[in-house]
């Protein structure tokens, strides 16, 4: 699977209009849902966004899917959905169609001073302080504009601030997104895994098409099958998953942290955020950092020194 899909690869697109003021919140929620980034298109003269989201395996979205959206919608947003008749669409489309509709919504972004994130159809060059990360949208999670993924790019900047390399685990990787910034930072060694077969072959690919796939170690693994106790720790360990995955995996992640090293906590919403930092509070990481966005709220915890 490519990094955007061809002109022969059938495409459906997930989507269903909502209040303007629920375009960023469901736009997360339908990404979140599909594990597939999500878009919203809001023309001047309406106060509806069309919200979408686009699956080259038409299984991947079933009525149950469609319930849950709903079901969320209604109970994230009581005051903003009550009343609300949510009609959600799919629809076969041509891929030509949906590459042209990420170009009116996926732009540069500039992460701290040293990072340029931007699709390969743009032609603004980065500055000397900048390390280029080209990286076109597809389906597979992570072009750096969903709040908790710049929450994580941001903080892998900041942090990495010493002249000597650290290590640094991505689980959950996605579209490698930030294993690949974290290489051209000056982590090593980098390791990044996922469950999705699709999201391995995709980080490989963006990986080889920004010139770090030597320097980044891929695999497909699942966090729920793997041993919570581990002779290998990292510096840095970023875990951007949902918060039910967070809170049961929480021993398995929190032993592949070195102590004293720092762990990212991402895709959260903000009211699940107490819980997920309970959960990693009681195995001794203390927070440090936390940001909110919207409906996001994401956090940077520092493991115990022993």
């Amino acid at each position: 699977m490519s990094t955007s899909a061809t002109t022969e690869t059938p495409v459906w697109q997930i989507s269903l209009d909502v209040p303007k003021c629920l375009e960023e919140p469901v736009t997360e929620l339908l990404g979140a849902l599909l594990e597939q980034p999500a878009s919203a298109y809001c023309p001047l003269e309406s106060d509806l966004a069309l919200v979408s989201a686009y699956i080259t395996d038409r299984s991947a979205w079933n009525a149950a899917k469609a319930r849950l959206l709903k079901d969320q919608i209604q109970s994230f947003f009581p005051e903003e959905a009550g009343g609300l008749n949510l009609k959600i669409h799919c629809r076969k489309i041509k891929a030509n169609d949906w590459q042209e509709s990420w170009k009116r919504h996926f732009k540069p972004l500039d992460i701290g001073e040293r990072l340029l994130i931007k699709p390969s159809w743009n032609k603004r060059k980065p500055k000397k302080s900048q390390q280029l990360i080209v990286l076109d949208p597809g389906l597979s999670f992570g072009t750096g504009q969903h709040a908790t993924t710049r929450f994580c790019l941001e903080e892998i900047e900041r942090l990495q601030s010493t002249p000597e390399s650290q290590s640094l685990l991505d689980i959950g990787t996605g579209s490698g997104i930030l294993a690949i910034a974290a290489v051209k930072l000056g982590f090593s060694p980098v390791k990044a895994f996922d469950f999705d077969p699709d999201s391995v072959q995709v980080t490989r690919e963006n990986a080889r098409d920004n010139d770090v796939l030597d320097r980044l170690q891929i695999t497909q693994s699942d966090l729920t099958k793997l041993k919570p106790v581990t002779r290998q720790r990292y510096n840095f360990v970023c875990a951007n998953l949902t918060h039910d995955l967070l809170k049961s995996c929480a021993p398995t992640i929190v032993n592949r942290v070195k102590p004293g090293g720092s762990l990212l906590l991402a895709g959260i919403l903000k009211e699940q955020f107490p819980a997920v930092k309970k959960c990693f509070n009681a195995l001794g990481f203390k927070q440090i950092r936390t940001q909110e966005e919207k409906e996001w709220k994401s956090g940077s915890f520092k493991a115990p020194t022993a």
